[in-house]
């Protein structure tokens, strides 16, 4: 089974535009990899704007246990201004893949396409699970994939996803669990009126401010041994008047609650709902739960990645749950899931880059803990 050069591999997918939902083309690249690799490849395209529409791709090679998965998103932000070249045609300088989606996540997939034939005949079943709607809300992403894996029976024994959890080298941190996330808006009904008449109107932006405040005020929890208090950041505010002789109709303010293991999404918004009709009579409580926390408990997957990150660079990982969510808290529903992939320095930003050798050495990790479960 031939080599595969998983920075070659990489810029290829860098040099397909596939900003978040993607489709096309990107897909078309990793399937002519795979393909060789022997796997059998099914892709669809599903939804409709703004969320879509996407596609998302399952590639299977082999039957039965034990069952090694890989999940991963082709689509990426949108590059923004200030690149010294085109974010969408990779380039190597000084020991750097530059590109947008060379951190987050695109590498990480060819790394794995490349352990996958570096390893070649396996037992039990190898799969990747590759979404193009991870950046955006997910709303035609990995849930959908699950979805085609149920309706089918097909159950991973574990997934590793490639996200990059590593910080300031290679290998020095993986995600055992996410924290959980949700947004919320606070909406204040008044009546709008001229500020030198304030008797012929409501001002929505006084209640308001006390739902602020005593939200504000709110003590979640203490966190526990793997997660860190939950925590409550109200992210904006808005009339939607801004005259400055006008008593606003209504105001309304944002906030997120990243939250442990120890809540759950729904107990969450309850709260803010009983704050606000308490502060605020009349209030309304708009809420998208993006994920639930969650947490991998010890076992095999967590030793094979733990071991072959230390037989590769020598180190032990940091166990961590910080950070942002994935799409690890659709994919525990299947079967105990790891994040691990490159340092994360650069992801989402202006001349985002991997370092080439990085690349390569975690395509060398992967092989490895893909040898101990299917070799």
């Amino acid at each position: 089974m031939a080599d595969i050069d998983p920075v070659s591999l990489a810029s290829q997918l860098i040099n397909c535009a596939s900003v978040t939902p993607a489709r096309g083309e990107v897909f078309d690249v990793l399937e002519q990899a795979l393909t060789p690799l022997g796997f059998t490849v099914h892709r669809w395209v599903m939804g409709e704007a703004p969320d879509g529409p996407t596609e998302n791709m399952v590639a299977i090679r082999g039957e039965g246990s034990p069952h090694f998965g890989f999940a991963g998103h082709l689509d990426v932000v949108p590059a923004g201004e200030g690149w010294v070249g085109d974010p969408y045609h990779a380039a190597i300088a000084d020991g750097l893949l530059v590109g947008r989606g060379a951190n987050d996540m695109k590498s990480a997939i060819a790394a794995f396409v490349a352990a996958v034939a570096s390893i070649g005949q396996a037992r039990g079943t190898i799969s990747l699970l590759i979404t193009g709607d991870e950046e955006g809300y997910a709303t035609y992403g990995t849930p959908r994939i699950i979805d085609w894996l149920n309706e089918r029976g097909i159950r991973p024994d574990m997934i590793l996803i490639g996200e990059p959890t590593s910080v300031d080298r290679l290998g020095d941190t993986i995600k055992i669990g996410r924290r959980g996330s949700a947004n919320m808006w606070i909406d204040v009904p008044g009546v709008q009126g001229h500020v030198a008449y304030p008797h012929r109107a409501t001002n929505p932006i006084g209640p308001l401010a006390r739902v602020i405040a005593a939200l504000d005020s709110v003590h979640l929890d203490d966190g526990t041994d793997a997660f860190p208090p939950s925590n409550l950041e109200f992210t904006g505010i808005d009339t939607p008047t801004h005259a400055s002789n006008v008593i606003p109709g209504s105001a309304t303010a944002q906030l997120n609650i990243r939250f442990n293991n120890l809540q759950r999404g729904e107990d969450l918004v309850r709260m803010v709902e009983e704050v606000a009709a308490r502060e605020a009579p009349g209030a309304t409580v708009r809420a998208r739960i993006s994920g639930e926390a969650f947490l991998t408990p010890p076992g095999e997957l967590f030793d094979v990645v733990v071991s072959a990150i230390e037989e590769e660079t020598g180190a032990k990982p940091e166990l961590s749950t910080s950070g942002g969510t994935s799409d690890g808290r659709f994919l525990i529903q299947l079967c105990p899931v790891v994040d691990f992939g490159l340092p994360n320095a650069t992801m989402h930003k202006v001349g985002e880059c991997a370092a080439v050798e990085d690349i390569r050495a975690l395509a060398r990790i992967y092989a490895r803990a893909l040898r101990k479960v299917v070799g």
